[in-house]
């Protein structure tokens, strides 16, 4: 836990002086979604509606396509941290198995879906229901999810009550980016990324951020709220459809002695012909 200071200059002196071990710390440990109730004032105000292109599911529908965003760069989150660009690309590569959970329980009792499909892809905020300029790249599921399986998160997801999720990830490689000149180093990171952060606002209030630029991706989840608030439900789509329910029993076909006979006489002519 990095303490509370007053002064900046005496929090960058202890994050410099600690930097070995808060990215070890960092390294070692799981980073999950957190409850966060800061919202900045760049987004929409209705966004979640403006990001998801919704068809009307229907009730008894039992399958679904969901596309989430589990992950997008280039914001700075509620850890500090500023995912890069390229930081998925080696994860996507190595892992073909892939899950979309309900809150981080990553347990049978909270696997949503194990058929996802999982890509890094370049979005304008604009697409994803945000009022910042540029792109980003986001980490996209799209999952196929059964309403077996968690009728619950199901029935959320099938009236567009999930509006945000959050990736279940490793650090690999990151490093300490400070605004201040007495740090070269952090200070060099900070000048390289910063032009590119959408909430940059945040992170000159906060003086320094954490720049990922490689991460293992675990689990994408659905929750509440996320450590990203950038990571909308896009799309939902029905994928499975009733088969047509049979409302009468047809009536048996009634065959009388004389059309059997008719029949009988007809394959008689043909086997007598050869």
């Amino acid at each position: 836990m990095i303490p509370a200071f007053e002064d900046k200059a005496e929090l960058f002196k202890w994050l410099h002086s600690n930097k070995s071990m808060l990215i070890a710390q960092k390294k070692s440990a799981l980073k999950y979604a957190d409850a966060v109730t800061y919202v900045p004032q760049t987004i929409f105000e209705d966004k979640n509606k403006v990001a998801c292109k919704s068809i009307l599911i229907p009730e008894d529908a039992t399958q679904i396509k969901v596309r989430a965003i589990i992950n997008t760069t280039k914001l700075i989150d509620s850890h500090n941290d500023v995912h890069i660009d390229g930081l998925w690309t080696k994860s996507i590569k190595e892992n073909n198995s892939n899950y979309l959970v309900n809150q981080h329980d990553f347990t049978f009792e909270g696997i949503l879906s194990d058929d996802v499909k999982v890509s890094a892809i370049q979005m304008t905020w604009k697409e994803l229901g945000f009022n910042y300029k540029g792109s980003t790249q986001a980490l996209v599921y799209d999952a196929i999810f059964d309403k077996a399986d968690n009728p619950l998160m199901f029935e959320k997801y099938r009236t567009g009550k999930v509006k945000q999720h959050s990736v279940g990830m490793r650090y690999i490689k990151l490093d300490m980016a400070i605004n201040d000149e007495d740090y070269p180093t952090e200070k060099s990171t900070w000048d390289k990324y910063i032009d590119v952060v959408a909430n940059q606002q945040e992170a000159i209030d906060e003086g320094y951020f954490w720049a990922v630029t490689e991460a293992k991706n675990i689990e994408g989840s659905a929750v509440v709220r996320g450590a990203n608030f950038a990571t909308p439900t896009q799309s939902i789509e029905q994928t499975k459809f009733e088969p047509v329910k049979i409302t009468h029993t047809p009536e048996p076909m009634q065959i009388t002695p004389i059309d059997l006979d008719k029949m009988l006489n007809h394959y008689s002519k043909i086997l007598t012909n050869g």
